[in-house]
């Protein structure tokens, strides 16, 4: 096979090489198609643009294979844990028994917040979404930390800053549900392993004890190895081309919040809850609405089924759908809206309608009846998104200065007025 490929305009002729990763992912590098023929490539939405290499994650949506560092998500699902996983993503390879004990016992020391930042807290309202919230105490740490804003800072500084993130985020995020609550805040308890710890920062009421529960724990640890990272999505993009003009680790991260935070993004499983409810509401027949769900002329949309990159099944489905059930049944949650729920999946996974189109629950369906079950309101669903992805994140924004991409500069394509004569306001 050639190591390149033509391109043909008019009577001009272009060679353009091919790239080659090394699952066999094939693509043109048109790095250098402006300069040599003054054209550029138009891709709305970048769908069909790699816009990096990249040796983090690899995602075969037709195949449902998802692998973190050479490592299938289900191998580490079963056998790992989430500060595992996110040492993999971040530093390339699993760690050894003393570099994980290290891992753990650094971000454990840094868990607690600057004080401060209860001030900042405080000057939110109440009703402030908590991303909002979680994006404003992140960008905060430049304050904090002013040092992280210099981009030539050694590798042991670096480490530091990723290690603060992973450590605080947790104790922000339940901060700020706290916030909402008009609760007190709970401070860590370093006693608790990392899920632990955020739950009883979340949950835990003043001047009570906080009995971890292991089936919870260990539910909030998959989850957020599941979301841990997802390739070149609207996100992690964001990540990456903020940190490319060499902006800090916390000003990168709080912008690729705040990209999660579009209901387009990271907002399906909180969609699928809403869905449930309107079904509750209109008598829970849930017969009836997946009959609708197969009628093409009606507008009902079925959220939490399928996946716009996995064609075949979501991999990460499969696991998530034993942890809900166990979640379930060790809390025996009597609500109506989680057996709509259960109603739904009976029908998706037995129903030839939905087997021939691969419709399957995807790992957001799950993900909203644990977070439902574990009485998480629907707009901090979303921050539970952002505290499972950070690992990616952070690992995107390392390798991408590493490599020493260059800042990002998508083109255009102008479609507005040609040049037009300036008229003094008076004679308009």
């Amino acid at each position: 096979m050639s190591n390149t490929a033509e391109l043909k305009i008019g009577n001009d002729s272009f060679q353009l090489p091919l790239t080659e990763g090394t699952e066999g992912e094939k693509g043109i590098d048109i790095g250098k198609l402006r300069s040599e023929s003054g054209i550029i490539t138009l891709d709305r939405g970048f769908k069909n643009t790699g816009s990096t290499s990249s040796a983090i994650t690899f995602l075969d949506g037709e195949k449902g294979i998802l692998r973190y560092r050479g490592y299938s998500i289900e191998d580490l699902a079963e056998k790992s844990s989430f500060i595992e996983v996110a040492y993999l993503l971040i530093y390339g390879e699993l760690p050894s028994k003393e570099e994980l004990s290290n891992f753990q016992n650094d971000i454990k020391h840094h868990t607690l917040v600057p004080e401060n930042t209860n001030k900042i807290l405080e000057g939110f309202p109440t009703t402030a979404h908590p991303m909002g919230v979680l994006s404003s105490l992140v960008t905060s740490l430049t304050a904090f930390y002013p040092e992280s804003l210099n981009p030539n800072r050694p590798e042991e500084d670096v480490n530091l800053n990723i290690i603060r993130l992973l450590a605080k985020l947790p104790t922000f995020a339940a901060w700020a549900y706290k916030h909402q609550m008009g609760h007190p805040v709970n401070y860590p308890d370093n006693k608790f392993d990392y899920c632990s710890n955020f739950l009883q920062m979340m949950f835990r009421l003043p001047h009570q004890r906080y009995e971890e529960d292991p089936v919870i724990a260990n539910a909030l640890d998959k989850l957020l190895i599941l979301h841990a990272d997802h390739e070149q999505n609207c996100s992690t993009s964001t990540v990456r081309i903020v940190g490319s003009s060499h902006a800090s680790l916390y000003s990168s991260i709080s912008a690729g919040i705040s990209a999660l935070w579009g209901p387009l993004h990271g907002g399906a499983n909180a969609a699928v809850i809403k869905m449930l409810e309107n079904i509750k509401e209109d008598g829970g027949d849930t017969k009836k609405w997946m009959a609708k769900a197969k009628d093409k002329d009606d507008p009902f949309r079925l959220f939490g089924f399928g996946h716009r990159v996995y064609k075949n099944f979501d991999p990460r489905a499969k696991i998530i759908k034993k942890a809900a059930d166990d979640v379930l049944n060790k809390l025996g949650v009597n609500d109506p809206v989680l057996e709509i729920a259960k109603g739904l999946e009976e029908v998706a996974l037995n129903d030839e309608y939905f087997i021939e189109r691969k419709l399957y629950p995807n790992v957001d369906f799950y993900s909203g009846i644990i977070y439902r079950a574990l009485g998480i309101p629907e707009n901090m669903f979303t921050v539970m998104f952002a505290i499972g992805r950070l690992p990616g994140w952070i690992a995107q924004w390392k390798e991408m200065r590493e490599n020493g991409e260059p800042i990002g500069r998508p083109r255009q394509i102008y479609v507005g007025e040609n040049l037009r004569p300036y008229v003094d306001v008076d004679k308009r």
